[in-house]
């Protein structure tokens, strides 16, 4: 078996980063060692940036449809449909800069539904019980040995992205460095039969740990007595015992449906590359889940680098755009590493963590704090460094979702234009020397004249496919020096 490129990992971040791949013209393979997708709810919610970006490949109202029920299950589990930082829920979507930019609540496996089903529609295959056991790089490529339901055999591809989650069997394959910090802290969560709970304290912390509880569902937070093992499951056994070292009361598990259990163990890979063998999502870096930023921080690991190694396969990449995927995106995944940590540290019971706790909890009464927290969890913050002078606010940034009135006067959102996954320069007709400083690179570049109708100060944009502002430009005459550098960094001369 051959392809462009091999996708490790079925999961989300890889049924993604194959997509983007195969929408950039490559021919991806994704290979996975399960047998189906896993049932674990996992995540149960993307961030704004992950939003915007799946509604860039029209996957928006796929998502819209399971946001009410998923607003409905996070209310029921932690009593606040607000976000939190160190479960302290007071982060206000009301109050912050974008509110209009919102994330999506979608459980985990709904979400690899969507995603695999987009996938399926470019006509990219999932091999099932593939499980990979050997990796050798040389210059003309990677090869893959890999276990399968009809015995070993070899794949050979251009380059390899690990997609296979924070235990990544291509990471260690590979050779990847990946150091970090020891969990400490473990969450347990049952749900299912459960007798007894209306013995229980109420949710909060105890002496020994956090209980939370509803009915059907109880969870700990403990500060030891981590699994051995934690490919066994959760079991109603180990649940019951939890409980009672946190609470000192004994409860009944008679049924169990669901279960989740993780540590907040922190651990980054120093490089996302090493030759030919890349990482992604979860494989690149691990942290607690507090603030839902992990799923997230993956699909935009994906974004980022689809585009990227489909310009290198191509032999049509400007010089070092692939190693512009570990320094963009390395940062931003230390920046996770670092606020969760902080909020493990909050999380620990003992007078001084409450009384830190405590101040935390009256800053998000402040806007303008409240406004900080929602940023270090939502992405919006997040500017990459340009190989260029940039000095539009925008540039290095994130792009919303621009509202354009094009010439005929019909209307038109930057996410229905960017669903080829083709970079976009969007100007007004005032500027028509944007256009005209990019004709060399039409070939590679959708040019869309419009007014962009929502954003003061903002009157021509080039957008990368992973929904950069690469360049911007306000009222009057463009800066087309500026412009063209940019289009030489990120785009092949036709």
């Amino acid at each position: 078996m051959n392809a462009d490129v091999v996708v490790v990992g079925a999961g989300p971040v890889g049924l993604l980063l194959a997509a983007e791949l195969r929408l950039a013209g490559v021919t991806p393979l994704v290979l996975d060692r399960l047998a189906r997708p896993t049932s674990e709810p996992k995540a149960r919610g993307i961030g704004p940036l992950a939003v915007e970006a799946l509604r860039r490949r029209g996957l928006g109202e796929d998502l819209a449809k399971f946001h009410e029920q998923g607003l409905a299950d996070k209310t029921r589990d932690h009593g606040s449909e607000k976000g939190h930082f160190a479960q302290i829920y007071k982060i206000d979507p009301d109050l912050q800069e974008e509110p209009e930019r919102t994330g999506a609540l979608i459980w985990q496996p709904d979400l690899e539904r969507i995603l695999a089903e987009h996938l399926a529609s470019l006509g990219v295959p999932v091999l099932r019980e593939h499980e990979v056991t050997a990796l050798a790089q040389d210059d003309s490529g990677v090869t893959l040995t890999v276990r399968t339901p009809e015995g070993e055999r070899r794949v050979h591809a251009a380059y390899v992205a690990g997609c296979d989650g924070g235990r990544s069997t291509v990471r260690k394959l590979a050779g990847f460095d990946f150091p970090g910090t020891a969990p400490t802290s473990v969450v347990r969560r049952l749900i299912g039969d459960i007798s007894g709970m209306e013995r229980l304290p109420a949710p909060g912390w105890q002496p020994a740990g956090m209980v939370m509880h509803a009915p059907g569902m109880v969870a700990t937070v403990e500060h030891d007595g981590f699994p051995e093992d934690r490919d066994v499951p959760l079991t109603g056994e180990e649940m019951r015992d939890s409980v009672l070292r946190v609470t000192g009361v004994e409860v009944e598990v008679t049924a169990v449906r669901d279960t989740l259990r993780f540590t907040d163990v922190a651990r980054q890979a120093t490089t996302y590359r090493l030759g030919r063998v890349l990482l992604a999502g979860d494989a690149a870096h691990v942290h607690s889940p507090n603030g839902g930023q992990g799923l997230n921080l993956g699909l935009m690991d994906a974004v980022n680098l689809g585009w990227k190694l489909a310009a290198t396969v191509t032999g049509r990449a400007p010089d070092g755009l692939l190693d512009t995927y570990t320094a963009e995106r390395h940062p931003v995944g230390a920046a996770v590493l670092h606020n969760t940590r902080a909020q493990s540290a909050l999380l620990r019971p003992g007078a001084h963590e409450a009384a830190m706790r405590d101040i935390v909890s009256d800053l998000l009464d402040l806007p303008e704090a409240n406004r900080y927290f929602g940023r270090l969890l939502n992405g919006l913050g997040t500017r990459y460094d340009l190989p260029y002078p940039a000095a539009h606010p925008l540039a290095g940034r994130p792009c919303p979702d621009l509202r354009l009135t094009l010439p005929s006067g019909g209307t038109r959102t930057l996410a229905e234009l960017a669903a080829s996954g083709r970079p976009l320069l969007v100007h007004a007709p005032s500027q028509p020397e944007t256009a005209q400083a990019a004709a060399a690179w039409r070939d590679a570049l959708d040019v869309v004249e419009a007014t962009i109708e929502d954003r003061d100060g903002l009157t021509a944009a080039f957008v990368r496919p992973d929904g950069t502002v690469a360049w911007a430009s306000g009222p009057g005459p463009a800066d087309t020096t500026t412009l063209t550098a940019a289009l030489h960094a990120w785009l092949p001369l036709a």
